[in-house]
Protein backbone atom coordinates (compact mmCIF):
# COMPACT_ATOMS: atom_id res chain seq x y z
CA UNK A 1 0.00 0.00 0.00
CA UNK A 2 1.35 3.20 -1.15
CA UNK A 3 0.95 6.07 1.35
CA UNK A 4 3.05 8.46 -0.22
CA UNK A 5 2.03 11.62 -2.33
CA UNK A 6 2.91 14.92 -3.70
CA UNK A 7 2.17 18.10 -2.22
CA UNK A 8 2.22 20.59 -4.62
CA UNK A 9 2.93 24.16 -2.82
CA UNK A 10 1.26 27.29 -4.06
CA UNK A 11 4.36 29.64 -5.27
CA UNK A 12 1.87 32.78 -4.07
CA UNK A 13 1.41 30.90 -0.43
CA UNK A 14 5.28 30.39 -0.06
CA UNK A 15 5.77 33.87 -0.71
CA UNK A 16 3.45 34.94 2.01
CA UNK A 17 4.98 32.36 4.27
CA UNK A 18 8.62 33.29 3.84
CA UNK A 19 8.14 37.55 4.06
CA UNK A 20 6.00 36.48 7.25
CA UNK A 21 8.98 34.81 9.20
CA UNK A 22 11.15 37.71 8.10
CA UNK A 23 8.71 40.45 9.07
CA UNK A 24 8.65 38.89 12.33
CA UNK A 25 12.51 38.58 12.64
CA UNK A 26 12.73 42.16 12.05
CA UNK A 27 10.49 42.97 14.54
CA UNK A 28 11.97 40.86 17.26
CA UNK A 29 15.45 42.66 16.29
CA UNK A 30 14.02 45.88 16.12
CA UNK A 31 12.25 45.48 19.53
CA UNK A 32 15.18 43.78 21.27
CA UNK A 33 17.30 46.93 20.10
CA UNK A 34 15.08 49.72 21.28
CA UNK A 35 14.87 48.04 24.37
CA UNK A 36 18.75 47.88 24.57
CA UNK A 37 18.64 51.67 23.84
CA UNK A 38 15.88 52.65 26.02
CA UNK A 39 18.30 50.84 28.96
CA UNK A 40 21.49 52.41 27.72
CA UNK A 41 19.78 55.54 27.80
CA UNK A 42 18.95 55.10 31.71
CA UNK A 43 22.20 54.26 32.31
CA UNK A 44 24.54 57.00 30.61
CA UNK A 45 21.50 59.91 30.90
CA UNK A 46 23.16 62.58 33.47
CA UNK A 47 21.62 65.34 36.13
CA UNK A 48 23.72 68.50 36.70
CA UNK A 49 23.72 68.68 40.37
CA UNK A 50 24.13 72.42 40.56
CA UNK A 51 20.86 73.05 38.33
CA UNK A 52 18.94 70.23 40.39
CA UNK A 53 20.40 72.57 43.57
CA UNK A 54 18.82 75.56 42.26
CA UNK A 55 15.78 74.05 41.14
CA UNK A 56 15.20 72.25 45.33
CA UNK A 57 15.82 75.89 46.54
CA UNK A 58 12.78 77.53 43.95
CA UNK A 59 10.27 74.93 45.15
CA UNK A 60 10.83 74.78 48.61
CA UNK A 61 10.32 78.70 48.48
CA UNK A 62 7.43 78.27 46.40
CA UNK A 63 6.05 75.71 48.55
CA UNK A 64 6.74 77.89 51.74
CA UNK A 65 4.56 80.95 49.82
CA UNK A 66 1.76 78.39 49.26
CA UNK A 67 2.26 77.17 52.79
CA UNK A 68 2.09 81.28 53.94
CA UNK A 69 -1.18 81.73 51.59
CA UNK A 70 -3.13 79.18 53.07
CA UNK A 71 -2.33 80.31 56.95
CA UNK A 72 -3.81 83.58 55.60
CA UNK A 73 -6.96 81.93 54.64
CA UNK A 74 -10.15 81.18 56.24
CA UNK A 75 -9.87 77.87 56.21
CA UNK A 76 -6.70 75.25 56.73
CA UNK A 77 -8.71 72.19 56.40
CA UNK A 78 -7.24 70.52 58.61
CA UNK A 79 -7.83 66.55 59.00
CA UNK A 80 -6.06 63.93 60.88
CA UNK A 81 -3.78 61.10 59.80
CA UNK A 82 -3.89 59.45 63.53
CA UNK A 83 -1.77 59.61 66.58
CA UNK A 84 1.33 59.20 66.72
CA UNK A 85 3.70 56.65 68.71
CA UNK A 86 3.22 59.16 71.46
CA UNK A 87 -0.36 59.57 71.16
CA UNK A 88 -0.44 62.66 69.88
CA UNK A 89 -2.77 63.57 66.87
CA UNK A 90 -0.53 64.09 63.40
CA UNK A 91 -3.01 66.62 61.34
CA UNK A 92 -2.33 67.00 57.78
CA UNK A 93 -3.63 70.57 56.01
CA UNK A 94 -4.70 71.87 52.71
CA UNK A 95 -0.98 73.90 53.38
CA UNK A 96 0.45 70.42 52.86
CA UNK A 97 -0.77 69.20 50.12
CA UNK A 98 -0.71 72.63 48.30
CA UNK A 99 2.89 73.18 48.88
CA UNK A 100 3.47 69.13 48.18
CA UNK A 101 1.91 69.55 44.52
CA UNK A 102 4.44 73.21 43.61
CA UNK A 103 7.49 71.01 44.85
CA UNK A 104 6.63 67.62 43.52
CA UNK A 105 5.27 68.33 40.33
CA UNK A 106 7.66 71.61 39.86
CA UNK A 107 10.61 69.38 39.95
CA UNK A 108 9.46 66.84 37.96
CA UNK A 109 9.08 69.32 35.48
CA UNK A 110 12.55 70.21 35.44
CA UNK A 111 13.80 67.05 36.04
CA UNK A 112 12.14 64.05 34.14
CA UNK A 113 13.06 60.82 35.32
CA UNK A 114 13.89 62.07 38.56
CA UNK A 115 13.36 59.54 41.94
CA UNK A 116 11.47 61.92 44.31
CA UNK A 117 9.80 60.66 47.62
CA UNK A 118 7.52 63.07 49.49
CA UNK A 119 5.41 62.78 52.71
CA UNK A 120 1.99 63.57 50.94
CA UNK A 121 0.49 62.13 47.86
CA UNK A 122 -1.92 64.17 45.63
CA UNK A 123 -2.35 63.41 41.83
CA UNK A 124 -0.77 65.78 39.58
CA UNK A 125 -4.64 66.27 37.64
CA UNK A 126 -5.59 67.54 41.66
CA UNK A 127 -3.36 70.20 42.05
CA UNK A 128 -4.95 73.53 40.53
CA UNK A 129 -1.14 75.43 41.72
CA UNK A 130 2.09 73.94 39.75
CA UNK A 131 4.02 75.98 38.51
CA UNK A 132 6.99 75.70 35.66
CA UNK A 133 9.57 77.56 38.14
CA UNK A 134 11.30 78.15 34.76
CA UNK A 135 12.12 81.91 35.69
CA UNK A 136 12.52 81.95 39.50
CA UNK A 137 15.01 78.36 38.51
CA UNK A 138 16.98 80.62 36.28
CA UNK A 139 17.44 83.31 38.78
CA UNK A 140 18.38 80.65 41.31
CA UNK A 141 20.76 79.39 39.11
CA UNK A 142 23.22 82.40 38.42
CA UNK A 143 23.50 83.34 41.87
CA UNK A 144 24.92 80.12 43.17
CA UNK A 145 28.15 79.89 43.84
CA UNK A 146 29.32 76.33 42.67
CA UNK A 147 30.33 74.45 39.30
CA UNK A 148 28.08 72.28 37.63
CA UNK A 149 29.00 68.55 38.27
CA UNK A 150 27.08 65.97 36.04
CA UNK A 151 26.25 62.47 37.85
CA UNK A 152 23.86 59.68 36.49
CA UNK A 153 20.20 60.50 37.18
CA UNK A 154 19.73 56.83 38.26
CA UNK A 155 21.88 57.31 41.44
CA UNK A 156 19.82 60.25 42.32
CA UNK A 157 16.89 60.20 45.21
CA UNK A 158 15.15 63.71 46.15
CA UNK A 159 13.45 63.55 49.39
CA UNK A 160 10.91 66.69 49.98
CA UNK A 161 9.09 67.34 52.69
CA UNK A 162 6.15 70.06 52.01
CA UNK A 163 5.48 70.96 55.33
CA UNK A 164 7.85 70.21 58.18
CA UNK A 165 6.39 70.35 61.91
CA UNK A 166 2.08 70.75 60.78
CA UNK A 167 1.02 70.38 63.92
CA UNK A 168 2.99 73.54 65.16
CA UNK A 169 1.41 75.14 61.55
CA UNK A 170 -1.96 74.37 63.17
CA UNK A 171 -1.22 75.81 66.26
CA UNK A 172 0.27 79.39 65.09
CA UNK A 173 3.61 78.15 66.21
CA UNK A 174 5.06 79.21 62.73
CA UNK A 175 8.59 79.53 63.99
CA UNK A 176 8.97 75.93 63.56
CA UNK A 177 7.58 75.70 60.10
CA UNK A 178 9.98 74.64 57.28
CA UNK A 179 9.85 73.54 53.58
CA UNK A 180 12.76 70.93 52.89
CA UNK A 181 14.34 69.19 50.13
CA UNK A 182 17.01 66.74 50.00
CA UNK A 183 19.44 65.59 47.25
CA UNK A 184 20.78 61.74 48.03
CA UNK A 185 23.39 60.21 45.95
CA UNK A 186 23.70 56.62 46.14
CA UNK A 187 22.06 56.46 49.49
CA UNK A 188 24.20 59.62 50.78
CA UNK A 189 22.66 62.56 51.76
CA UNK A 190 24.61 65.13 49.86
CA UNK A 191 22.69 68.67 49.55
CA UNK A 192 20.51 69.91 51.53
CA UNK A 193 17.42 73.06 51.08
CA UNK A 194 15.68 73.96 54.29
CA UNK A 195 13.39 76.89 53.91
CA UNK A 196 11.73 79.02 56.70
CA UNK A 197 8.84 80.13 55.02
CA UNK A 198 7.33 82.79 58.37
CA UNK A 199 11.24 84.03 58.63
CA UNK A 200 11.61 84.23 54.66
CA UNK A 201 15.25 82.63 55.49
CA UNK A 202 16.36 79.45 53.05
CA UNK A 203 19.41 77.67 54.17
CA UNK A 204 21.14 75.18 51.59
CA UNK A 205 24.58 73.12 51.74
CA UNK A 206 26.52 70.78 49.41
CA UNK A 207 28.99 68.56 50.89
CA UNK A 208 32.24 69.82 49.47
CA UNK A 209 31.27 72.48 47.79
CA UNK A 210 29.57 75.56 49.60
CA UNK A 211 26.64 76.57 50.99
CA UNK A 212 24.27 79.81 51.86
CA UNK A 213 25.84 82.49 53.37
CA UNK A 214 23.56 83.03 56.36
CA UNK A 215 25.25 80.05 58.10
CA UNK A 216 27.76 83.19 59.53
CA UNK A 217 30.27 82.56 62.45
CA UNK A 218 28.97 79.62 65.14
CA UNK A 219 27.80 80.96 67.82
CA UNK A 220 30.04 79.97 71.14
CA UNK A 221 28.67 79.14 75.01
CA UNK A 222 31.23 80.28 77.72
CA UNK A 223 28.58 79.17 79.96
CA UNK A 224 30.22 75.69 79.92
CA UNK A 225 26.47 74.10 79.76
CA UNK A 226 25.67 71.45 77.08
CA UNK A 227 22.78 72.41 75.49
CA UNK A 228 20.29 69.53 73.85
CA UNK A 229 17.69 70.13 71.39
CA UNK A 230 14.61 68.30 71.64
CA UNK A 231 11.10 67.13 70.34
CA UNK A 232 8.25 69.04 72.82
CA UNK A 233 6.98 65.66 72.77
CA UNK A 234 9.04 64.02 74.71
CA UNK A 235 11.22 66.59 76.13
CA UNK A 236 11.08 65.17 80.15
CA UNK A 237 12.58 61.49 78.71
CA UNK A 238 15.43 63.33 76.95
CA UNK A 239 15.71 65.34 79.83
CA UNK A 240 16.38 62.71 82.39
CA UNK A 241 18.23 60.60 80.06
CA UNK A 242 20.92 63.56 79.16
CA UNK A 243 20.56 64.62 82.96
CA UNK A 244 22.34 61.46 83.71
CA UNK A 245 24.48 60.78 80.82
CA UNK A 246 25.49 65.31 81.25
CA UNK A 247 25.18 66.13 84.27
CA UNK A 248 22.20 68.31 86.34
CA UNK A 249 23.31 71.64 84.17
CA UNK A 250 22.18 70.24 81.00
CA UNK A 251 20.11 72.70 79.41
CA UNK A 252 17.00 71.12 77.00
CA UNK A 253 15.58 73.11 74.40
CA UNK A 254 12.43 71.99 73.65
CA UNK A 255 11.45 72.71 69.84
CA UNK A 256 9.42 71.40 66.79
CA UNK A 257 10.39 70.45 63.68
CA UNK A 258 13.34 68.13 62.61
CA UNK A 259 14.02 71.23 60.07
CA UNK A 260 14.37 73.87 62.67
CA UNK A 261 16.18 72.01 65.05
CA UNK A 262 18.91 70.86 62.74
CA UNK A 263 19.22 73.98 62.12
CA UNK A 264 19.75 75.45 65.48
CA UNK A 265 22.56 72.69 65.86
CA UNK A 266 24.05 73.93 62.41
CA UNK A 267 23.91 77.37 63.56
CA UNK A 268 25.61 76.71 66.96
CA UNK A 269 22.45 77.26 69.20
CA UNK A 270 22.14 74.01 70.21
CA UNK A 271 25.33 71.14 70.88
CA UNK A 272 23.21 68.15 70.08
CA UNK A 273 19.70 67.10 68.70
CA UNK A 274 18.53 63.96 70.08
CA UNK A 275 15.25 62.30 68.92
CA UNK A 276 14.54 58.50 70.52
CA UNK A 277 11.06 57.36 68.94
CA UNK A 278 11.02 56.58 65.44
CA UNK A 279 11.21 59.84 62.75
CA UNK A 280 10.57 59.53 58.70
CA UNK A 281 13.60 60.10 56.54
CA UNK A 282 11.93 62.86 54.43
CA UNK A 283 11.90 64.83 57.93
CA UNK A 284 15.57 64.77 58.53
CA UNK A 285 17.60 64.32 54.85
CA UNK A 286 17.83 67.81 54.53
CA UNK A 287 19.24 68.47 58.01
CA UNK A 288 21.55 65.56 57.94
CA UNK A 289 22.97 66.79 54.19
CA UNK A 290 23.29 70.23 56.27
CA UNK A 291 25.19 69.14 59.08
CA UNK A 292 27.62 66.82 57.63
CA UNK A 293 28.27 69.21 54.78
CA UNK A 294 29.54 71.64 57.36
CA UNK A 295 31.64 68.89 59.39
CA UNK A 296 29.27 67.82 61.52
CA UNK A 297 27.54 64.35 62.25
CA UNK A 298 24.26 62.89 61.97
CA UNK A 299 23.60 58.74 62.97
CA UNK A 300 21.51 56.76 64.78
CA UNK A 301 21.69 56.22 68.21
CA UNK A 302 23.64 53.07 67.43
CA UNK A 303 25.76 54.90 65.29
CA UNK A 304 24.64 53.77 62.06
CA UNK A 305 24.26 56.04 59.08
CA UNK A 306 20.81 56.43 57.37
CA UNK A 307 20.17 55.50 53.74
CA UNK A 308 18.15 56.86 51.48
CA UNK A 309 18.17 54.81 49.00
CA UNK A 310 14.28 55.32 46.83
CA UNK A 311 14.28 51.58 47.74
CA UNK A 312 14.90 51.98 51.91
CA UNK A 313 12.59 51.60 54.29
CA UNK A 314 11.35 55.39 54.44
CA UNK A 315 10.90 54.70 58.28
CA UNK A 316 14.26 55.07 60.54
CA UNK A 317 13.08 53.45 64.20
CA UNK A 318 16.68 53.28 65.83
CA UNK A 319 16.85 57.37 66.93
CA UNK A 320 18.61 60.52 65.97
CA UNK A 321 22.24 62.23 66.91
CA UNK A 322 23.11 65.47 65.18
CA UNK A 323 26.20 67.31 66.41
CA UNK A 324 28.75 69.85 64.84
CA UNK A 325 31.55 68.06 67.28
CA UNK A 326 32.47 65.58 69.50
CA UNK A 327 29.78 63.48 67.78
CA UNK A 328 31.34 60.21 69.53
CA UNK A 329 31.78 61.07 72.76
CA UNK A 330 27.93 61.98 73.09
CA UNK A 331 27.01 58.78 71.88
CA UNK A 332 28.71 56.83 74.34
CA UNK A 333 27.50 58.86 77.40
CA UNK A 334 24.06 58.52 75.87
CA UNK A 335 24.52 54.81 75.49
CA UNK A 336 26.18 54.65 78.99
CA UNK A 337 22.59 55.36 80.99
CA UNK A 338 19.58 54.09 80.30
CA UNK A 339 19.89 51.46 77.47
CA UNK A 340 16.08 50.49 77.93
CA UNK A 341 14.89 54.05 77.12
CA UNK A 342 17.38 54.58 74.35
Amino acid sequence: MNFGGTIRLNRIGVCVIIGACVLFVLYMNTNGIENQKTELRKNTEKVNLKKLLAAAISVAIRGGKEVVLIKKSNDIGEKSKGNTKEGINDPVTKADYNSHCAMYYGLSHLFSGLKIISEEHKEQSECTNISTFDSDFEDTLKDLPVVDQHIPIQDVTVWIDPLDATKEFTENLLQYVTTMVCIAVKGKPLIGVIHKPFDLETYWAWRDKGNSDNFGNKKTDDSGNTKIIVSISHAGTVKNVSQQAFGKNVEIISAAGAGYKSLEVAKGNADAYIHITHIKKWDVCAGNAIIEALNGKLTTLSNTELDYSADSNPLNDKGLLATMKNHDLYLEKLNSVKKNVL
